[in-house]
């Protein structure tokens, strides 16, 4: 799952990240309101966006109310200092799902993006299918032929194959799955990507499936019967 975390304090915004990625999170950071914009509306799509309110450049709500005016329904947490409480009321009027109000434990921020991600994942089809098998978005489950209880996938091998499924028979460049998964300041090598490839291979030759993930050579994969 993509976010993108938007956090003027250097620090704070090193440590959510670290958390973040250690929970399974790809995420990009930035750290004022019009790079905040830039990415929403200029890379690929997020699951969701921690918008800080008090940004240079631009202030978190502007961003939101700009977003939200270009039809974007991206799933947004609001962080705001104590004293905001006019500021949360604006940015939940603006279209925020949620507020978070700082100081706040990881715990609870965690809970608070799984809460707002799983409301988002309620608007959209929560079980994927393709061929003869089923991929079960709220639990990772794969399931196929060979095994109908299923195999839970790692994060990003569920990533890659979201991709593939909610775009059947289309190619995936290397540098799509790049950029969604791993995210931009990634230090990750774009063989990485076929590594995960082979696994999702192995994974859909366990459930018995006749999917097949096909490579096209110098362009990048698609998933086909």
């Amino acid at each position: 799952m993509r976010l993108l975390l938007a956090e003027d304090e250097e620090d704070l915004s090193r440590a959510l990240v670290a958390v973040l990625k250690h929970n399974n999170y790809s995420v990009d950071a930035v750290y004022d309101g019009a790079e905040a914009l830039d990415y929403i509306e200029n890379g690929d799509n997020y699951d969701g966006v921690i918008l800080d309110i008090m940004m240079p450049k631009m202030d978190g709500i502007t961003v939101l109310k700009t977003i939200r005016s270009h039809g974007n329904s991206v799933p947004v947490l609001m962080l705001t200092a104590k004293a905001e409480i006019d500021d949360r009321v604006e940015g939940l009027d603006s279209g925020a799902d949620d507020y978070l109000t700082k100081p706040f434990s990881m715990k609870e921020l965690l809970a608070r993006i799984r809460a707002m991600t799983r409301r988002q994942a309620d608007t959209t089809d929560s079980v994927l299918s393709f061929a003869d098998i089923t991929l079960d978005r709220s639990t990772y489950i794969l399931t196929g032929p060979k095994n109908k209880d299923g195999m839970r996938l790692a994060n990003k091998e569920y990533q890659m194959l979201e991709m593939l499924m909610t775009n059947p028979g289309q190619i995936i460049s290397a540098d799509q799955f790049m950029d969604k998964i791993w995210g931009y300041d990634s230090d990750a090598e774009q063989n990485v990507v076929w590594v995960y490839i082979s696994y999702l291979r192995k994974k859909l030759t366990s459930v018995g499936s006749v999917a097949q993930i096909k490579a096209t050579r110098g362009v990048g994969y698609s998933i086909v019967e």
